[in-house]
């Protein structure tokens, strides 16, 4: 393979091979990082959820409790 590569120009290892590996691979590599940024969005959405449902149910523990001391 190197021996291919030696004989080339600069461009052609540079820019031709990579924008020829995009345009193959692009929708494969578009596909796997709008998976990776999905999945962090879910799971952002699932920590703010539970971290809003622990803070009303404390808040609501809380208060009940301070209630009944009246």
């Amino acid at each position: 393979m190197r021996e291919i590569f030696a004989g080339l120009p600069w461009w052609i290892k540079w820019v031709a091979v990579p924008v020829i590996a995009l345009v193959v691979f692009g929708g494969l590599i578009a596909s796997v990082v709008g998976f990776v940024i999905g999945l962090l969005f879910k799971v952002l959405v699932f920590v703010a959820l539970v971290g809003g449902l622990i803070y009303v149910v404390r808040k609501f523990t809380t208060s009940s409790s301070s209630r009944g001391d009246w």
